[in-house]
């Protein structure tokens, strides 16, 4: 802010000069790189500059994408050999299974607290609020971005229970970069795109379409064959792929148990958030607990990796939950198609592969998977609230893939012959319930039915389209009823300034205006005002833009003004650049004075001081006089006109009128991402209304609104306090007598 603060009085500097001593020899020099300039901008407009970026961007997801994903699939397999390797000694082996994780998960918090604690989380409650036209400082930069890769692979490499979401005109990009990251991470660009218009965009502008589809589709194609040079896949292929009969996947008699799994996932899934949120909240709480774990910052993600790795030791309890197997090697096997109920841990059948850690000789499949989804609930909620970076989604498809399996296995131990139609027996498929599971769940955590999609892409196979939009969609319906989606409710426990959705049933969105939560006491600039009540307006005020109205009378809005714009002029008007100029001592750099403009900072102060203390020795009168002479000219300057024709004025600033309806405020916020609206009556500047304003309005004014039964207390007690204005409570009041 203040190099920018500093370049911008400089130009104005430049351009003052220019202006009045008619200096061209900088104008002529500047010819020759304008044109190269000209020629370049040709050139990339004609190569088509959204395909250039797009195609960079991609490119660059891919090879971020898969570098992590073979570093933690490295990892992972040291972890693996490492316990192997100690099979021997059970006290080592454990000590290596827990202490492993744990280094790990601290290096990735302290690594993120140390380089850009921005990175800590899944970025998508961020993104959202940076999408309706919050800036969030220092979210969206390089450090932030390489915090979050290089914390993401050790989380991974980890075998912690956190997943892998990367998401990176400016709102456009931005939407873009968040399908090119979901579907770089999974290979699944069309379910990219469409997850990250749900999770994201309240409005989304059809112009977006191709650039995400282009970008996340070169992005996966990428992710792609780069897995298959490595030679971790023999083609290019679904992430996940299963072999489903296509002939008959599934019987009509079997949408019941479909739909039980949707409606039971919604349940789920509402619990899953709301136990994620408790978490944050208790470990929030002013406690002696509480502010230890805060101030030594390693100790909750330590103690947390320690906890999880001691139950899910292979040896140990781990044995009962399928403890050794990774993250990818939990969904391949919950996918597979093998009927567990069916197989005997003592004679595997061929093929099965890691799916044996399912089978135990003295535990049944169906405790094992109830187990492993208990267990792995709570320790996916917990796990995504440790200070790395980390998202939801990969531990939420697990559990539903899971919760899926075991509905799977009680169908096929109810149905053991299978199902008859047609005269032909078709046996029940569990690895299809699982991958239903998966898509539920995961859509009634994040409020989305893209994971359908998601789930498509990922297993290669759309045989189960059907059974898994409708156990999608009654996933969505029922969590929507309970609780907001995961990334809604991260917003709304980082208090991020995110405008909430407006309800269909609330009728006071149309019985309130703008006029009732507008601020009236607005601050201005005229066009009369003085550089002295613009040095006071900039000192008093942190506003980003300043209205600029007609006269202080008529108040008629002309337009804003930036305070980066405001601030230079100031600046340059009292300068010693400007006092030389304005004696004819010279072009700049010459005289004692000039020495005082100069762009290191606090190089300023410090030359002034060394001047002041030469004249001081040489002459104290004439340095009394000089101080004086200054002191004189600068209080005559202060009490001039500014001269609004060296300000670059914003002539159409966002404009409502005091009617405007609540619903129409939040929905041109939503749609433009609008920070702050002047309020006009006939032209006359009356009011300003900020997102601040409308957000107060709709979690405090539309929450009581909601409630039944006020008594009069509760009523004069809201309005007191300012969460309720006038015409609200008076409609709420006759709403109530009716």
């Amino acid at each position: 802010g203040s190099f920018a603060r500093r370049e911008a009085t400089r130009l104005l500097t430049e351009r003052q000069w220019r202006k009045q001593t008619g200096e061209n020899n900088m104008i002529n020099a500047r010819r020759g790189r304008d044109c190269v300039a000209r020629i370049q901008r040709y050139i990339v407009t004609k190569l088509g500059e959204d395909w250039i970026f797009l195609v960079l961007l991609g490119l660059t997801m891919a090879l971020v994408s898969w570098s992590m994903d073979y570093t933690s699939a490295k990892s992972l397999q040291a972890y693996k050999w490492m316990h192997g390797e100690l099979r021997g000694n059970v006290l080592i082996q454990y000590l290596a299974w827990v202490v492993y994780p744990m280094v790990l998960v601290m290096f990735a918090s302290l690594f993120c607290n140390i380089v850009a604690p921005q990175a800590i989380g899944s970025g998508i409650p961020e993104l959202k609020t940076i999408l309706r036209g919050v800036v969030l400082k220092e979210y969206l930069t390089l450090k932030a971005f390489v915090a979050k890769v290089i914390g993401l692979t050790a989380g991974l490499g980890s075998g912690m229970p956190v997943g892998k979401e990367n998401p990176c005109g400016y709102t456009d990009i931005l939407t873009v970069g968040c399908a090119v990251g979901v579907g770089c991470c999974f290979g699944t660009p069309l379910g990219g795109v469409l997850f990250s218009i749900e999770v994201t965009s309240t409005y989304f502008a059809v112009r977006n379409y191709w650039r995400g589809y282009f970008a996340a589709t070169f992005s996966a194609f990428i992710f792609r064959v780069l897995s298959v040079w490595n030679k971790d896949a023999v083609t290019i292929t679904a992430l996940f792929r299963t072999n489903f009969r296509m002939d008959f996947p599934f019987d009509l008699q079997e949408l019941p148990a479909f739909a039980i799994i949707g409606i039971s996932c919604g349940f789920l899934g509402a619990f899953f958030v709301y136990l994620n949120r408790q978490v944050v909240l208790v470990m929030r709480r002013q406690t002696a607990l509480t502010r230890f774990l805060t101030k030594h910052r390693l100790i909750y993600p330590g103690a947390v990796t320690f906890v999880i790795a001691t139950l899910t030791f292979p040896p140990g309890f781990g044995q009962f939950m399928a403890g050794e197997l990774m993250p990818r090697e939990c969904i391949n096997s919950l996918f597979d198609n093998f009927t567990w109920t069916k197989l005997s841990a003592t004679a595997l059948p061929p093929g099965l592969g890691r799916s044996s850690a399912w089978l135990h000789p003295d535990v049944s499949v169906f405790l094992i998977l109830l187990l492993f989804f208990v267990m792995k609930f709570w320790m996916s909620a917990v796990s995504t609230t440790m200070p790395i970076p980390s998202g939801a989604f990969m531990p939420v498809f697990i559990l539903g893939a899971a919760f899926g399996r075991l509905v799977g296995e009680i169908m096929a131990t109810l149905f053991p012959n299978g199902i008859l139609f047609d005269g032909i027996v078709y046996r029940i498929l569990p690895g299809g319930y699982a991958v239903i599971g998966a898509a539920a769940l995961t859509g009634a955590v994040t409020h989305t039915v893209s994971t359908a999609v998601i789930c498509f892409e990922l297993t290669g196979q759309i045989s189960h389209i059907l059974p898994m939009m409708v156990a999608v969609i009654l996933a969505n319906m029922v969590a929507q009823g309970l609780q907001p989606s995961l990334y809604d409710s991260i917003i709304q426990v980082k208090k991020l300034p995110y405008l909430p959705e407006l309800s269909l049933g609330h009728i006071s969105k149309y019985n309130i205006f703008v006029e009732d939560m507008m601020v009236r006491k607005v601050n201005f600039l005229s066009s009369q005002s003085t550089y002295r009540e613009l040095g006071y307006l900039l000192d008093s005020t942190s506003l980003k833009t300043i209205p600029l109205v007609d006269s202080k009378e008529s108040m008629i809005l002309l337009g804003s003004i930036e305070r980066t714009e405001l601030q230079a002029i100031s600046d340059w008007w009292l300068s010693a650049e400007r006092r030389v100029f304005e004696r004819g001592q010279g072009t700049p750099g010459q005289g004692w004075e000039s020495f005082t403009f100069v762009d290191e900072e606090g190089g300023e102060n410090q030359t002034s001081s060394m001047i002041i203390l030469s004249l001081y020795c040489q002459s104290p009168s004439l340095l009394s006089h000089w101080l004086m002479q200054i002191k004189a000219w600068e209080e005559e300057e202060l009490d001039k006109p500014i001269s609004m024709e060296e300000i670059r004025i914003d002539p159409s600033p966002f404009q409502l009128v005091e009617r405007t309806s609540l619903h129409k405020t939040h929905t041109l916020f939503s749609l433009l991402g609008l920070s702050h609206a002047y309020v006009t009556s006939i032209g006359k500047l009356v009011g300003v209304v900020a997102l601040k304003e409308v957000r107060s309005h709709i979690t405090q004014a539309l929450s009581l609104y909601a409630e039944s039964s006020f008594s009069t207390n509760d009523f004069q007690h809201a309005y007191r306090e300012g969460h309720l204005t006038c015409m609200a409570l008076t409609q709420i009041t006759d709403d109530w007598l009716k």
